[in-house]
């Protein structure tokens, strides 16, 4: 019971950690102008502390190894290795579009995003649980959750005179809310892929290779931006808007433990809460482009919604083929070895 309870407070921290980190991130995307390079900041400080860990971690290290070997001997496929890039699209999102919709409006997105893509992950079994039905309940949480979006890009989410990467030029800001919509069902399949790797390795190993991944993808972006407006001006000298990947990296080092205490359902429950309230409280005390409007709270009040009501009943799961046949040839073996 107290394991439960210490999960719970857990999961409401992680999630106040991600809006944290969008509301840091985008602040300094809206400084560089350039949301691209902000992200590369927060993925490349979070590589950086991971690698160091990593160093000084054999348990880290034999996580690793044992990914490279699930790789050799098929039981991953190298394409499982991509949600960093997902990843990478949800921090970049992050800096390009909080300075101009704000924590909630894009919260409410990317949740929403999240759930209506599960629906898909879940259906064709790309996690490690293996293929999930979609239920009454999962598909009402996922209208919801569309209806939410659309209440938060009504509610004046306009620029109202936020800075956004100079590469996009002037973009409305309900036009904006389709970027974290988008990071949202990547997110999705970053959680499937990320299982896989986790469950081949370690969740250690596959934060690590989520970061490192992940920070590839944003350099080759990044190149391309730099070769058509060039680098930022200068950097902003104040300390806390680098602190995104240290961030990131705490709250999935969390996630770790509270997944094990609590579980998937209630971590997520509970993470959605602390982000949604967060997010409420950020644009409320410290206002970051647009402002915090009554459909933008109807908004994130029925994101929570769709979210619970999603869950209200759970499908049963039918386990991955691979997992089945490792588990068949296991028993096989072993009955043989007895003979």
């Amino acid at each position: 019971m107290v394991l439960r309870r210490w999960g719970l407070g857990l999961g409401l921290l992680i999630g106040a950690g991600v809006a944290v980190q969008g509301r840091i991130n985008g602040e300094l995307g809206a400084r560089l102008e350039d949301g691209v390079a902000a992200a590369v900041v927060s993925f490349g400080s979070g590589f950086v502390l991971l690698l160091i860990a990593v160093a000084f971690s054999a348990r880290l290290r034999s996580g690793l190894r044992g990914v490279r070997a699930a790789l050799a001997a098929g039981e991953l496929r190298y394409w499982q290795l991509l949600g960093g890039l997902c990843g990478a699209l949800f921090v970049a999102s992050q800096s390009l579009a909080v300075a101009a919709v704000g924590v909630t409006a894009f919260t409410v997105g990317a949740v929403s995003g999240q759930l209506v893509s599960s629906l898909v992950v879940d259906r064709l079994g790309i996690g490690p649980q293996g293929r999930t039905p979609v239920t009454v309940a999962r598909l009402g949480g996922a209208i919801l959750a569309v209806g939410a979006v659309l209440l938060a890009a009504s509610g004046g989410a306009g620029t109202d005179g936020a800075t956004t990467a100079s590469w996009l030029g002037d973009v409305a800001g309900p036009v904006l809310l389709i970027l974290p919509v988008l990071a949202g069902i990547g997110l999705a399949w970053q959680q499937a892929w990320n299982g896989r790797v986790g469950t081949s390795g370690s969740p250690f190993a596959a934060t690590v290779i989520n970061f490192g991944i992940g920070l590839l993808g944003l350099l080759v972006i990044e190149a391309l931006v730099l070769v058509r407006v060039g680098a930022p001006a200068e950097f902003p000298r104040e300390p806390w808007l680098y602190l995104g990947g240290a961030i990131g990296v705490l709250f999935i080092a969390a996630g770790v433990l509270v997944v094990r205490w609590v579980g998937v359902l209630l971590m997520g429950l509970s993470t959605v809460a602390g982000q949604l309230t967060t997010s409420v409280l950020l644009d409320w005390l410290l206002p970051a482009g647009a402002a915090l409007s009554p459909a933008k709270l109807v908004g994130c009040g029925l994101t929570l919604a769709a979210v619970v009501v999603a869950t209200l009943q759970s499908g049963r799961s039918e386990p991955p083929a691979n997992t089945e046949t490792a588990q068949t040839r296991g028993r096989s073996g072993s009955r043989h070895g007895k003979r």
